[in-house]
């Protein structure tokens, strides 16, 4: 697929799921597409994504969740929901304008239970997942080598 001007990426709460979507196409498109992520409830900046997205080198630290009412742009070329939940409100937002909606099934890894380390695994199990599937779509530009 041709990479797109704009991209948006839509969960439920816009803590976990959209926002390692958003920081991994920026990290390898951002300066060449508007790329956002939002959810259908607000949420809350979750400490557990900020740490698996550093160990890829993408900062979230200054993320701060926000729902389809706070979007500063609502003219989006691609969505893509990463949650059952989101379907209705893209459909909604994109009903007017030629925007193609991509659906992806993506597991909520908050709902891993078990230790630390069983919850941080299935959250590096997510944004692998989403960093392969967002790659698969927009292949890495050939001059960065990470």
């Amino acid at each position: 697929m041709i990479l797109p001007s704009s991209l948006l990426f839509c969960c439920t709460m816009n803590e976990i799921r959209s926002p390692m979507a958003e920081g991994i196409m920026k990290r390898f498109h951002g300066s060449q597409v508007f790329v956002d992520s939002v959810g259908v409830r607000q949420g809350s900046l979750d400490p557990l994504m900020v740490e698996v997205m550093a160990e890829i080198g993408v900062d979230m630290k200054r993320h701060r969740p926000k729902t389809f009412d706070n979007l500063a742009d609502d003219s989006f070329d691609v969505a893509i929901v990463l949650s059952a939940e989101a379907e209705p409100a893209v459909k909604d937002l994109t009903r007017y304008m030629h925007c193609e909606v991509r659906l992806w099934n993506i597991t909520d890894p908050s709902l891993a239970e078990g230790s630390r380390a069983a919850r941080l695994a299935a959250y590096r199990q997510t944004r692998d997942q989403l960093q392969q599937k967002i790659l698969d779509l927009f292949p890495r530009p050939a001059h960065l080598d990470f």
